[in-house]
């Protein structure tokens, strides 16, 4: 056995676990959709969205975590995992502390928000613990994924939202 593999025993339930973030991305997707996301990017803040960049670019992360997902589940190791969790924490627990947090600093209702407190947040802690207590991901490893997910979520609002301006 690698270092870089999980041993069979280990890891049962984060393989099954993994499906809920997939699972509550989608929703999350609708709420912004149908709460006008684009809309509020370009209103609050002085972004450029269309509403067919925001479902282009949503439907390329969701089959990216998808796949991540995939792999993590039906081909369990340390790698496959870590890149899951640094994507996921990205779109899930990074995405909830930017809803949460634009909605407090523009005082403006981020689309996203409901979803983003109701389902992310708590899958994402749900998902994490269970990665650790199964030894799915050693503690450095696993804060390593979530900085990492930090830097993808910063560069997406960076590139996707504000266009590369500074």
């Amino acid at each position: 056995m690698t270092t870089l593999s999980v041993p069979a025993r280990s890891g049962a339930a984060f393989r099954r676990l993994v499906w809920l973030m997939p699972a509550c991305y989608l929703p999350h997707i609708v709420e912004e959709f149908a709460s006008g996301f684009p809309h509020w990017v370009v209103a609050t803040l002085g972004g450029a969205m269309t509403e067919r960049g925001f479902l282009v670019n949503n439907a390329g992360f969701m089959a990216l975590l998808l796949g991540l997902t995939a792999w993590a589940s039906f081909r369990p190791s340390r790698l496959s995992a870590f890149l899951l969790l640094s994507w996921a924490s990205g779109n899930l627990f990074w995405n909830f502390v930017f809803h949460l947090s634009t909605t407090a600093l523009y005082d403006s209702w981020s689309p996203g928000l409901a979803t983003a407190v109701l389902l992310y947040y708590p899958v994402s802690l749900l998902v994490g613990r269970v990665a650790l207590r199964e030894g799915v991901l050693r503690p450095g490893s696993f804060a390593a994924a979530v900085a990492i997910g930090a830097g993808l979520m910063l560069f997406v609002l960076w590139a996707g939202l504000l266009h590369f301006r500074i």
